[in-house]
């Protein structure tokens, strides 16, 4: 009697671009990534049982084919760059890559990104800040703006509060201090609620001028303050800062290469959509993009927002900035990781 020899197997996604007929699903086996459909016919072809040798063999030829598909076209596309510099964040693909940073940089570099952003850099030790930097200089990668000040519950600057005002210039100084350790060049500031007790136009005064104050130590450093609007209807009810014309008359005001907006697409996209047309009205003012699809805020594709267009739009006038990922994901796991960079490089595949 011939023994039936079984073999576990688990699911693996396999990326579009990978040129396989769509009639065979892949599974992992401990030997190699071996096609369902030989499976089958190794084990239930007309019903008869096989001998471990045939069943082995016919395995190995399986998986020699599907691995010599997987590691040709799946590395080719890997290594290629993207047109923009799309930026994940550090934890991004932790389930590919680990945890340790200069890992994580690694793999972002070989799926082809050529930037990052960490919005927590400011309070990461002086250390792996350098050890970062290090890095990504070694993988020719781009640093996004790391967040020097974000308030969400009072108003600050729209005051004219002197204690806030000695704090926010000690916080310049700080920021200037991550910028000439990593190199980064964008520090991003979300200026806190609106008052009851004034009215509005004071309160944009007293803005321009506190902004002004950080742009005063900014700008000899070589460093951008970029202003970040931010939607009330879905996160943040009762903030100051919530559209882009309104960023835009504030840099304006502040005139300063130095004062720039930051424009994220998916708190734009809630709080007043028209999405080209802003970014073109405020064209001279932004210094970097978020990015998140609506609703659900997680990558490109799985919202309403046509992100192929908007890419295709900037990369014809000529952005080389900065575009974080500021999103989540709509799956979790290496599979949800692999979506998220599937779906970037189905945006960033535009004609030129």
């Amino acid at each position: 009697m011939v023994r039936r020899t079984r073999l576990r197997v688990r699911r693996a996604m396999i990326a579009p671009s990978q040129i396989i007929p769509p009639r065979f699903v892949f599974e992992f086996a401990e030997e190699g990534c071996i096609p369902i459909a030989a499976i089958r016919s190794i084990t239930m072809e007309n019903q008869h049982p096989v001998s471990r040798r045939h069943f082995l063999g016919t395995a190995a030829v399986a998986a020699m084919t599907a691995s010599a598909v997987s590691s040709g076209a799946g590395a080719a596309q890997t290594n290629k760059k993207f047109k923009l510099k799309y930026a994940p964040s550090l934890g991004a693909f932790q389930a590919h890559a680990g945890k340790d940073p200069i890992d994580q940089l690694k793999f972002m570099a070989d799926e082809g990104f050529t930037a990052m952003f960490d919005n927590g850099l400011m309070g990461r030790p002086p250390e792996l800040q350098e050890q970062i930097a290090k890095e990504m200089d070694r993988l020719g990668m781009t640093m996004g703006p790391y967040v020097m000040y974000a308030e969400f519950g009072k108003p600050t600057f729209v005051t004219n509060d002197k204690e806030f005002q000695t704090s926010i210039v000690s916080r310049t100084k700080e920021a200037v201090e991550v910028a000439k350790r990593t190199g980064a060049r964008w520090a991003l500031i979300a200026p806190g609620c609106i008052s009851q007790r004034m009215e509005t136009d004071y309160q944009t005064a007293n803005l321009i001028d506190n902004v002004r104050r950080c742009v005063e130590i900014a700008e000899p450093a070589g460093l951008v303050i970029v202003l970040e609007p931010l939607n009330w209807w879905a996160n943040h009810p009762g903030l100051f800062l919530q559209k882009i014309p309104q960023a835009y008359m504030i840099c304006r005001a502040v005139n300063s290469p130095s004062c720039k907006i930051v424009n994220d697409l998916y708190h734009q996209q809630i709080s007043e959509g028209n999405l080209i047309p802003n970014i073109d009205m405020a064209w001279s003012e932004i210094g970097a993009f978020h990015l998140g699809d609506n609703p659900g805020r997680n990558e490109p594709g799985t919202g309403e927002i046509n992100y192929k267009n908007i890419f295709r739009h900037i990369y014809r006038k000529g952005y080389q900035g900065v575009l974080c990922m500021e999103h989540g994901k709509s799956k979790g796991g290496k599979e949800g990781e692999r979506a998220v960079i599937d779906a970037y490089r189905a945006c960033d595949d535009f004609e030129v």
